[in-house]
């Protein structure tokens, strides 16, 4: 599948299923000549673009975050920015700032818009524990409302636009942590983990190797911009929406319909979004692996991801050694699926 292909030659259900799943089908073999492994970090994140939403990265350095992000830009004929954030980066330095500019016609002078790098289509926010909170609280605001406001006058940024995060370990020097409020921003919470053993060994021989293939562009923004449309229309039986609520709800422990060891272990559970979240993000996984229609598997199978920054363990979970995942875990193998 190549970048011209036509988006509505799509044309029944059947055929933008196809359609849909060849296209990411495609980016995944695309990422491939690059990055060994991480199948389901790429398909979390292409699930985050399909919905019009963004994913965050974490993970120790040197895991190959912001390889595969570049990589994946390169994959889409869209314009792309990495911003590598520093403890002195200003919001202006991401949002761009007025410039004296003197016409040299005329010489009569104005102020002129100078866009900076989060006018992109795909924008790689690198580190973004390593920037103030102020900083950060600019990069999150133009992620939700998708415009930035500057001197007073407000501009759009670019559609389709995503932003894909990497951030390091809290527990690492030089970090500041994002606060619950702006985690919940991103659809996705994404661990990277180690390569496997083989995987590790593969990576090896293909970096003291010769040079490989390059990634070449196999969407485009109009192509994404038909994807995000598809998973919109993807039908949602009632029992699945039952599904995900039941899964949130279970994780509030002043609630009626929580669970007991939510309430034991979680100071607060997941809100509204994740619910909302659960049910796109089930939508997009069902179209990537070819159906037609939305179970309750496909909302299983993203719940991790989604859940992990949304609830937070008390003390007693952390002197127990039980994180947000354990509780995820026992939660799916809890709440009974409908239908």
């Amino acid at each position: 599948m190549s970048a011209n292909t036509d988006p509505s030659s799509a044309g029944t259900d059947t055929q933008a299923v196809e359609y849909c799943r060849n296209a990411y089908t495609s980016v995944q073999r695309e990422i491939a000549k690059v990055v060994v492994g991480q199948n389901k970090v790429v398909e979390e994140i292409l699930i985050s673009i399909l919905t019009r939403s963004h994913a965050l990265l974490v993970g120790v350095p040197g895991l190959a975050k912001t390889l595969l992000i570049s990589t994946l830009a390169k994959t889409m004929d869209m314009s792309f920015k990495r911003i590598q954030f520093t403890p002195d980066l200003m919001p202006s330095d991401i949002t761009g700032t007025e410039v004296i500019y003197q016409d040299p016609a005329s010489g009569l002078k104005e102020f002129k818009f100078l866009p900076g790098p989060l006018f992109a289509n795909i924008v790689l926010a690198d580190e973004i524990n390593r920037t103030p909170p102020k900083t950060q609280a600019a990069m999150l605001e133009a992620m939700q409302e998708r415009r930035v406001t500057v001197g007073g006058t407000t501009y759009p940024l670019p559609v389709p636009f995503f932003v894909l995060a990497t951030q390091n370990p809290l527990e690492q020097e030089g970090t500041y942590p994002l606060p619950e409020a702006q985690l919940d921003r991103f659809m996705f919470l994404i661990n990277v983990g180690y390569p496997t053993d083989e995987e590790e060994l593969l990576v090896m021989k293909m970096a003291a190797g010769p040079k490989g293939e390059e990634p070449q562009a196999v969407v485009n923004a109009e192509q994404v911009i038909y994807m995000q449309e598809t998973v919109k229309m993807m039908p949602v039986a009632d029992h699945v929406f039952r599904y995900a609520k039941d899964i949130v709800r279970s994780t509030r422990p002043k609630e009626a319909g929580a669970l007991d060891f939510c309430a034991q272990y979680l100071s607060f559970g997941a809100g509204p979004r994740a619910s909302l979240s659960l049910v796109m993000a089930s939508k997009a996984h069902a179209l990537i692996c070819g159906q037609d229609y939305v179970a309750c598997d496909n909302v299983a199978a993203v719940a991790p991801s989604i859940m992990r920054h949304r609830i937070a363990p008390n003390f007693t979970a952390q002197s127990e050694g039980i994180t947000s995942d354990t509780i995820i875990a026992r939660v799916l193998e809890s709440i009974p699926q409908h239908g």
